[in-house]
Order: C-alpha cells, then structure tokens, then sequence
C-alpha cells in the first residue's frame, strides 16, 4: 500500500487547492482511519469512468480528481488534432450533490483547452446524452451521475462518438493523461464561463434535442390500435431525471391514467422520500404502492434517478408483485418478437445482446423465432460496443439489449440503458395483455410453462474500505481454484475463468479460448441440467455480486436446486474471512 499519509500532506500544501478544501483536509488530520480511506489509492477511473463518494481526497469525487479527468480527456482528444476539437464534447449531469458544479468545471476546462463544449441548461437523463453525443455528431460525452448510489456518491462518465460508454482503448489513453497530470493541478486549464461563451466554445443545449429524442422515442411503438389505454399506470422518477420525459411520452401514446408519486416526483440530491434510489429494491416502490392501492393501478414504474434503468410491479390479485430484470427481459423479449413477427417485420440476421451474468431464458425464446443471442461482460457499455461492432461488420441487425440488474434497450438511436424507452415498452406490453385480459405475472408463467423455470438468485455482499477490498480477493481466489465439482445431485459441467479467458470442459478435459469477450474477473459453472451461477466483484461499487440460475420444467425442483446452489455457494464465502 502507498504512503497515503505522504498524499495526504501533499493535497494538504498544494498551491493549487483552495482553502474551504483544506479546511475539509485539517478536520480529519487526527482521524487516520478517514484519512487513509481517502488517500490510500486514486478515484480509479473505471467502468467508462470515474464513481465515488464526495469529498476532498484523492480517493473521492470532487473538483479535483473530475478537473484532473476532464484535463485528460481533454488532452486526449486533443491528440486526434483539430477537426476532433471542433467536433466537441456534449455534457449532461444528473440531480445530485455537486452534479452542476463538477459539469460545468468540466465544460469550462474542455473549453480553456480550444474544445468546443455543449453543455445541457438542466438535469437530463443519461440515456439523452447518448442521444445528443449521436445527434450532435461530437467527439465525446461526459454525464455527471452516480446513477442509484446513496446521497453522499457521485460519478462522471465518458462517451464516445457512437454514443455508447468507452472501452478499455479510450479509457487506457485517459487514464495515461491522467497520470502524467497527477497531482500538479497547474496542469488544469480553465477559463471563465463569460470568455467561453464569448468564444463560441460553450454553447448550452435547447430543447431541440429533447423534442428529437421524444418524437424518436415514440416511433419505437410496435403496436398502437390494440391496446388498453385505460390501464392506470403509476410512475415514479425517484427524484430523479425522467419525471417529464417519460410522462410526456405516456401522455403523447394516449396512456390517460397515469399518476405522479408526488413525494417522489421533484429532483432532491438528498433522496429523503425514498430509502434506497435504486428501483432493483423494493423497498423504492413503497410510495409508489401506497398511490397504487389507492388508484387501483395495474402497474407501478419507477426510474433510477439518473433514468437508465426501469423496474417495475404488477397488480396480481390484491398485492402487488416485482418482478426482476430477468423476468422483465424475457417479457420484453416476448412481446417484441411476437409483434414483429406478426407484422413481418421481424429482419432476418437480428440479435440480441445480453451480459454473461444476465439469464438464458431470452435463449430459448429468441431461438423459436430464428434470432442469435449474443453475451458480452457485464455493462451497457459492453452490451452498446457490442452493438457498435455488428454495425460496422454489417451482417447482423441489433434488435434489444439487456441486462438482469434493469438495464434495457430498444432501437438504434441511443447507445445505453434507455428508462423512458424502457417505460413505454413496458406501459405498451401492460396495455396489450390487458387488453387479453391477463397480467404480466399470468403471461411470465405462460413462458415458463413453454421454455422450463429458471429461478434466480441474484445479491451482492458489500465489503467497504481496504479490508474489503482485499477479502473479495480472497473469496475470488477461492473459487478460481478450489470449487465444488458437485452440488448435491448437480454436477459440474464446465468452467469459464474470464480472467483467463478459458473454458474448461470437466467432462472432456477440453479447454477452450474465449476470443469473443475481453478479460474480466469474472467466474462461472454450469451444471449438467442447465443451472448455473456466476462471481464477480463490481467494478463500480464495494461488493462482490453472486448470480445464481437454477433450471428445470418443474417450479418446485427448480426452486430447491436454487436453495442448494445458494447454500452451497454461502458457505464457501463464510469461511473465507
């Protein structure tokens, strides 16, 4: 480990920090415990960027180490020369704490640099970034969000020019310009918000590209005239983005009954109407349900607060039920190859593209209608540059792209998990079956009942600071080379190590390269019967994530092999401390 006291001192009589920031240094200086959590590494500019919690550190998000990146993309793109600095940088930014301050740093910064910057006039959702780095034609984009993290994180992420996240080729020459900046902030250009208006290198953003976007949108529906528009639908953005895109898209459709949670419906950095912003839980529809009994709705949609990721409840009988991503993309998957089918305008040569830790069920029902299923690591910035890839060879059509934790796409026009895109699909899908007279939870049994059950499990475990950082190395190590080669009556098959980038067949010997998919610390078995389960550590966040599948044509054998591969795998961890 560095010397984190040596970096702390270092920031602390650094010229180029102000002094509120110091005064924030000089209150922790008897706390070594705090000090080495903030200093002992750099903010590690990761998945497409950079995610972490606020304050004065080199291990935080501030002012600092978001100037540091934005210098160095800056320098980056300045190395493609003129034509790519005039092409700019488009900026958007979410509702949290210093989410304004730190993209509009990042815009003067790009600007003081000869970069031309579009800088958004309020919060948008991600996904609109997307859009507008592919509508505006620019080199890059950057948002300013921490997605569903608790109230005290924030983030910055970097786009490329086909509007997906960056890959480890852009990310790998920022991070070298962030390297030689390292702690020397003189290397920070900068000029004033005036001067780079004045010189037609900030521009902010009009609502052109919003109306563009929404009228896109909307040309997403597959059907219109069958539908029950009467369904009520209440929507909840979680304080975050999505409040007006998604109701003027259900307004623009014709969905009549759709209500606001009201204690949810403003931007609040604080999120003090929700106990976790992050819609995977349930605990976030916990007003959303209240309003639900209350107006008798068929289904609740909630958005992440940066508006990328969209789950969902359904009324089923008296009680409202979650479903989770998994589920959510087989019915999506469904709905959308059933109604392009029926139209005939399902294209030949389509695919959809899923993340290796994401269900197999979209397998099977994809495979009834002649359409490839293609995996890649975990993130739409994998999923999108996946995407990306089979535009440029030309031989297949990108139809759908999901992943288990809610994270979907349809369409070809954004480069990333689309909330609003998402919500209309599903607000569309709701009002069809409705219209049949059934629900979604009537219609996902329907699947199972034709493709098998594949129960799930999917948790994580946070594991905070140095400590747990170093345990999830062991647990991985564990696993990598002491694993179960039996579970009960479940056999182990196969194994891939994506570090590695093999796979090894137990029954033959046979080991094979992965040559399709970049290398990741990710592990994963499959047992003879189809079940498996999945271990990574996140790359945004402190946890270590487990993903178990259990398969069979019967709910309840399914079920008890999910109870035997989640004992099993708990009690590896358990003795790993």
């Amino acid at each position: 480990m560095r010397d984190y006291k040596k970096i702390y001192y270092e920031w602390l009589n650094n010229p180029y920090i102000d002094e509120r920031a110091k005064e924030e240094l000089k209150s922790i200086e008897n706390n070594p415990e705090e000090i080495k959590e903030r200093f002992y590494k750099d903010l590690e500019f990761g998945t497409a960027g950079l995610r972490g919690k606020l304050g004065i550190g080199s291990n935080m998000m501030n002012i600092y180490t978001v100037g540091r990146a934005s210098q160095a993309l800056a320098d980056y793109i300045t190395d493609f020369g003129e034509e790519r600095m005039k092409m700019g940088v488009v900026i958007a930014y979410d509702v949290r704490h210093f989410s304004k301050e730190f993209a509009k740093e990042s815009a003067l910064i790009l600007a003081a640099n000869g970069i031309k910057t579009y800088l958004f006039d309020d919060i948008r959702p991600t996904p609109v970034l997307s859009f507008a780095v592919r509508y505006l034609k620019t080199t890059a984009g950057i948002v300013v969000t921490a997605s569903h993290n608790p109230k005290d994180y924030n983030g910055y992420k970097v786009y490329w020019d086909q509007g997906s996240q960056i890959l480890d080729d852009v990310a790998n020459g920022i991070i070298e310009k962030i390297e030689k900046i390292g702690y020397d902030f003189s290397k920070i250009k900068k000029i004033s918000e005036e001067e780079a208006l004045n010189k037609n290198l900030l521009q902010y953003i009009s609502k052109e590209v919003d109306e563009e976007y929404i009228q896109r949108v909307e040309g997403l529906a597959l059907r219109d005239e069958d539908l029950d528009k009467n369904i009520k639908i209440v929507y909840t953005p979680l304080n975050g983005t999505s409040n007006n895109f998604v109701r003027r898209v259900l307004k623009d459709r014709g969905f009549k009954n759709v209500f606001i949670v009201k204690e949810q419906e403003l931007p609040d950095p604080d999120f003090k109407s929700v106990a976790n912003p992050n819609p995977e839980y349930e605990v976030a529809f916990e007003e959303a349900k209240k309003l639900g009994y209350e107006k008798n709705a068929q289904l609740l949609l909630a958005n992440d607060p940066d508006g990328d990721r969209t789950a969902l409840e359904i009324l089923d009988g008296n009680n409202y039920k979650m479903l989770n991503g998994n589920q959510v993309g087989a019915l999506l998957v469904n709905y959308i190859l059933e109604s392009k089918s029926k139209k005939g305008s399902l294209e030949e040569n389509s695919v959809i593209i899923k993340s290796i830790v994401t269900g197999d069920l979209t397998k099977r029902i994809a495979k009834k209608y002649g359409v490839s299923v293609l995996e890649t690591l975990t993130g739409f910035k994998n999923i999108c540059g996946k995407e990306n890839e089979l535009e440029k060879e030309g031989k297949s059509k990108f139809l759908f792209g999901f992943e288990e934790s809610i994270g979907y796409i349809y369409g070809t026009f954004v480069r990333d998990k689309d909330g609003t895109i998402a919500s209309m699909l599903i607000s569309e899908m709701v009002g069809y079956y409705s219209k049949k007279n059934k629900n979604l939870i009537e219609v996902l049994e329907d699947i199972y009942q034709e493709y098998g059950y594949e129960l799930e499990n999917n948790y994580s475990l946070v594991l905070e600071g140095v400590e747990g950082q170093e345990r999830i190395k062991r647990i991985m190590e564990k696993f990598r080379n002491n694993f179960p080669k039996e579970m009960g009556d479940l056999k182990l098959e196969q194994y891939a190590d994506y570090l590695k980038r093999k796979i090894y067949n137990l029954t033959t010997g046979e080991i094979n390269d992965i040559t399709d998919i970049p290398s990741s610390d990710v592990l994963r078995f499959w047992f003879s019967d189809g079940s498996w389960y999945a271990i990574r550590p996140s790359g945004t966040e402190p946890k270590l994530k487990i993903y178990i599948y259990s398969n069979d044509k019967e709910k309840e054998k399914s079920k008890a092999k999910l109870d035997l591969i989640r004992n099993t795998v708990d009690s590896i961890i358990e003795h790993v401390v």
